[in-house]
């Protein structure tokens, strides 16, 4: 089946499944139009996707206990356009403050998600589809609005606008797999999603797996294509392989069968210490997609997206990481060679045995791109190079864990897509599955999920000796969160004491109840530890994700590693350590940090008997906003504690949206005095203002001393 013939095409009268458009080009006029027919296609493509749920029960249950039900998923792609325009200072207000508060955050399983669903009272199918209306027409009116000038940059609007369809494609391919975790009679196959009919019931029917020779060869990774990235793929690094051997085709179920048939899955020695925690826990027997008893292989049965069909043989076994290095494991001692998951490096050797890349792709050459099926199909159907499925069918785990390129550097626009990966425990999948539209189709793509995740995802096997070398605990190197932990929990400097903890300790003075609190703009956390000591439940929010990863790390492990700038190239490596403030697990039982924007908290942040907002509303896009919106979330007699040096800088607060620090009718108005025109309705100013000194260490010879102005103000 080809791109031209496939039921998708029909989808919104549009062409099929488009590809990613390249940042270049000549005229403005046609990458508009081209920009507009992607977001179009996209759009509705995963409009297309939930046709496939029967049941109201498929959009308001979770699938997996672990991730948001399938109605968060649905909104939260046409959210985030907002969200990011709104980052972007692009547009001037939003759609909908409710939704886009309640989808923006939750997408995969990281410590700072919040899953609990007492906290959400979902919007309906039908409210969200009239919201994803709205933020069409608003995206369509901006990309046929906006200002283009080619290529297409980061600082590009239209930059923004393919974060927004890129991001979208991607759940594209998570929600199926959501979709398929849902029983099976909420779902309902449907015409323009067709699986697959190839297969071989017949276990003996199934291809052989053979290994080919690989030449070695020194590898560059890096995206070098003038197509849009994430920020990961961006930079470079140089790996010299050996020459090794590759399996010809993906593990298929039948192979996989030999490993289960063995006792693999009773077998702790095939698995790793996290590999034999998951099996346990998950009492895992058999791929999770296999439906049936192991036992009686004849009657197993394969769930797929919307379907459950007699297992097809010669189709990719599909699991996770762990189970995929434990086949291997097990396959090394069978054969006596060094069988082991391909590396990074050694796929992308493979891959650039085929030619070409999606943009230029006449026709898709595998299963890939939504150009075939719906669903997996046989491992020898599609050859490419001597191989099979070098590129699609079903994504290859790695044994690489992402992490960054020398030169990486994080868009600011998306600051929590790559760095909270960057942990050791997300291993990169590579090659694009059967649903890998846009930039995860690339040869540069770089997705990584947590090794018991699962996606539409199986593997290939090498005999090689290259491993990956492993980084435990690395030092922080952004800046900016080195910077932050230093100030936090760095030395003091010039007789200054620490801010946070003066804050925290001034908050519990004032402060007559001491039972709930709120941190908010609560970086790496030291304010939070802070009033700990004092309140019975404190929580950090921040709005970057890169903050709130640095303050869990420390209240789980009590250290963290950051290199702080000396001079030039030169650092300082250095060690944040609660225990070293006499903080530890009695403060960090009461915290809890999650990320969260100033000016769009979820309900659930409310009945707090303190809030502190330090070092915050001079650098919130509407600080009026959040002063408005904080008031009902004390209690009466509450206290807000608010900070700020007033640096007024129009990179953070458009200039009508300043407090103070202008002139008003021709006289001068100060952001005290408008702080009291602003809080007198809900407040009484409990004290005078005074100034709270704070330092922050640049480099060895260059600091910021600063002022910051305290006022502490009383809810009636």
């Amino acid at each position: 089946m080809t791109q031209a013939s496939h039921p998708l095409a029909a989808i919104d009268g549009l062409p099929a499944p488009t590809r990613t458009p390249l940042l270049t080009g000549e005229d403005p006029e046609q990458k508009r139009r081209e920009l507009l027919a992607y977001f179009s296609q996209t759009f509705a493509l995963y409009d297309s996707l939930f046709d496939c749920l029967a049941d109201e029960r498929a959009w308001f249950n979770k699938a997996i206990s672990l991730r948001h039900p399938l109605i968060f998923y649905y909104g939260h792609t046409a959210a985030f356009f907002i969200n990011k325009l709104l980052a972007a200072r692009l547009i001037e207000a939003r759609l909908d403050p409710r939704i886009e508060a309640m989808v923006a955050i939750g997408v995969d399983e990281m410590s700072w998600d919040d899953l609990d669903d007492t906290h959400y009272d979902w919007p309906s199918v039908a409210e969200l589809r009239a919201y994803r209306t709205k933020v069409r027409a608003l995206v369509t009116d901006f990309i046929e609005r906006m200002p283009l000038t080619l290529p297409i940059q980061w600082q590009s609007p239209a930059w923004v606008i393919l974060m927004g369809i890129e991001h979208e494609r991607i759940h594209l391919e998570t929600s199926s797999v959501l979709i398929r975790q849902l029983p099976l009679a909420w779902v309902r196959p449907q015409a323009h999603w067709p699986i697959c009919e190839e297969r071989s019931h017949q276990r003996d029917e199934a291809p052989v797996n053979a290994l080919l020779p690989v030449a070695g060869g020194r590898v560059r990774l890096g995206k070098r294509d003038a197509t849009y990235g994430w920020d990961n793929e961006y930079g470079e690094r140089h790996i010299e392989l050996a020459p090794f051997q590759a399996s010809r085709m993906l593990v298929s179920n039948a192979e996989y069968l030999e490993f289960v048939q063995a006792g693999g899955y009773r077998q702790q020695a095939w698995w790793d210490d996290e590999g034999w925690g998951w099996r346990q826990f998950a009492g895992a027997r058999m791929p999770s997609f296999w439906v049936g008893d192991p036992s009686e292989p004849e009657q197993l049965q394969l769930r797929l997206m919307t379907e459950q069909i007699p297992m097809p043989w010669d189709w990719p076994a599909e699991v996770n990481q762990l189970e995929a290095a434990a086949f291997c494991r097990w396959k090394s001692a069978q054969t006596g060679l060094s069988v082991q998951l391909p590396s990074e490096a050694e796929w992308q050797l493979l891959r650039e045995q085929l030619a070409g890349d999606q943009p230029d792709w006449l026709e898709a050459p595998g299963n890939i791109n939504l150009a075939r099926f719906a669903s997996p199909c046989p491992v020898d159907a599609c050859p490419q190079a001597g191989f099979f499925d070098l590129v699609g069918n079903v994504w290859q785990w790695t044994s690489t864990a992402i992490d960054g390129f020398d030169g990486f550097k994080v868009h600011p626009l998306y600051d929590d897509f790559s760095t909270p990966t960057f942990d050791g425990k997300h291993s990169l999948i590579k090659g694009g599955s059967w649903v890998s539209t846009g930039n995860e189709a690339l040869k540069s793509s770089r997705y990584a999920f947590r090794r018991h995740f699962f996606q539409h995802a199986g593997f290939r096997y090498l005999v090689s000796r290259y491993q990956e070398p492993i980084i435990v605990n690395p030092y922080e190197t952004d800046t900016l969160v080195a910077q932050y932990l230093d100030f936090q929990y760095g030395p003091t400097h010039f007789g200054v004491a620490n801010y946070a903890k003066t804050l925290a300790d001034l908050a519990g003075e004032l402060c007559g109840n001491h039972q709930r609190a709120l941190d908010i703009g609560c970086a790496t956390g030291r304010a939070s530890f802070e009033l700990a000591r004092h309140f019975q439940h404190v929580d950090g929010v921040d709005y970057s994700a890169r903050f709130i990863d640095v303050a869990l790390a420390l209240a789980k492990q009590d250290s963290f590693r950051y290199a702080m700038p000396v001079e030039g190239d030169l650092v300082e490596y250095c060690e944040a350590r609660l225990s070293a403030h006499d903080l530890g697990s009695a403060q960090a039982d009461r915290i809890h940090f999650s990320q969260g924007d100033a000016c769009n908290l979820k309900p659930k942040y409310d009945h707090y008997d303190l809030v502190l907002a330090s070092n915050l509303i001079d650098r919130l896009r509407e600080p009026a906003r959040f002063l408005r919106d904080i008031a009902p979330r004390l209690r009466s007699g509450g206290l807000l504690l608010l900070t700020s040096p007033y640096t007024w800088l129009t990179d953070y607060t458009p200039k009508a949206n300043w407090l103070g620090g202008i002139r008003e009718n021709g006289e001068a108005l100060s952001t005290h005095q408008a702080l009291q025109r602003l809080l007198a309705a809900e407040f009484e100013e409990l004290c005078p203002p005074r100034d709270v000194p704070f330092v922050i260490r640049e480099t060895a010879r260059k600091y910021q001393h600063t002022l910051a102005q305290l006022t502490v103000w009383r809810k009636r």
